[in-house]
């Protein structure tokens, strides 16, 4: 058993790490901000410890990391991820100076291993899979700051000899993911029979299950030998096309109704070509998917049917 540090645990994959780190039997501490939003984790509050913190206060933050003296650290808050939160300085607060300060507030007391949360962003608009090591061209000033947060995880690992890896993630989706993102939305629309607007047919992502990468987060922690500030690509290799998603979900659900190509335009963000190159974390870490996209859409319906006051929550989302 782990006690364990987990910032962003109210967010979409970092609840879904704290569930897995759960089942696993580790002590799981979740620190979050005031005003956090519960609805993803009201199921395991009696099971986790939470500590309100708000990351840029330095002196509280190295206090609680102090008193909980964790064995893991996943750092998962992050800001700018979804297309409403557009303000820079706090993407640079949250993701640079968020970063900065646990960092250090944990190197004060030790720890075996801290995971930190990267983005396919960093690499910016690429015609083939890149590899870790090629060089960043971020996309967005949310793509800045997460390369600059992982080039100081990279440098301080190193610098200081510590257990300090990065995960670069692609496209994850599954249960509770964001229920305005695409996934959930075509999901949901489409138990009605529905369709939502679509941009091109074309348009392409790397997704990547939810289940699988919280098992790249516990192998990122657990497994020895690393080298120091190995950045990794969460990905699974493969390329989904709109079309190909909207293809999977008229077939399991039923749909009838035709999609509208371009009914909704592009955006800044929307390419034909992004797709990880996993072969790193494959060979090192061992990981590698365990569910085609196929399998995990297919759980993500499954998860919504199955959670109808979810489902309702899903329903009034979308339509506001």
């Amino acid at each position: 058993m782990k006690r364990v540090i987990l910032t962003g645990g109210t967010g979409f994959v970092g609840a879904n790490l704290a569930r897995r780190l759960l089942r696993d039997g580790h002590e799981v501490h979740l620190l979050v901000r005031e005003g956090y939003r519960p609805w993803r984790i009201n199921d395991i509050l009696d099971d986790v410890r939470l500590h309100v913190v708000d990351l840029a206060d330095e002196d509280t933050l190295v206090s609680v990391v102090r008193r909980i003296r964790a064995d893991w650290v996943f750092h998962l808050a992050v800001y700018g991820a979804y297309a409403s939160q557009q303000n820079v300085q706090q993407m640079i607060q949250t993701n640079i100076l968020g970063t900065v300060n646990l960092v250090n507030a944990c190197l004060v007391t030790g720890f075996e291993a801290l995971v930190n949360t990267g983005s396919s962003s960093e690499y910016g608009f690429k015609d083939h899979p890149p590899h870790e090591q090629e060089a960043l061209g971020p996309n967005s000033h949310y793509a800045v700051t997460k390369a600059s947060a992982t080039m100081f995880c990279r440098y301080t690992a190193q610098s200081q000899d510590v257990h300090m890896p990065t995960l670069r993630l692609y496209s994850v989706y599954g249960s509770y993911e964001e229920p305005t993102r695409l996934i959930p939305t075509v999901i949901v629309r489409g138990l009605h029979q529905e369709l939502p607007p679509l941009v091109s047919a074309s348009v392409a992502r790397d997704y990547v299950y939810s289940e699988d990468v919280a098992e790249a987060y516990v192998r990122a922690a657990s497994v020895p030998d690393q080298s120091r500030g190995a950045v990794y690509n969460v990905g699974t290799g493969i390329q989904t096309s709109l079309e190909e998603v909207v293809a999977q979900a008229r077939r399991m659900l039923d749909i009838k109704v035709e999609p509208q190509w371009g009914s909704m335009p592009e955006r800044a963000w929307d390419t034909h070509t992004w797709v990880a190159n996993p072969d790193l974390i494959i060979r090192q870490l061992g990981w590698k998917p365990r569910y085609s996209f196929e399998e995990g859409f297919r759980r993500t319906v499954t998860w919504l049917r199955t959670h109808p006051s979810l489902l309702q929550f899903y329903e009034d989302k979308i339509q506001a």
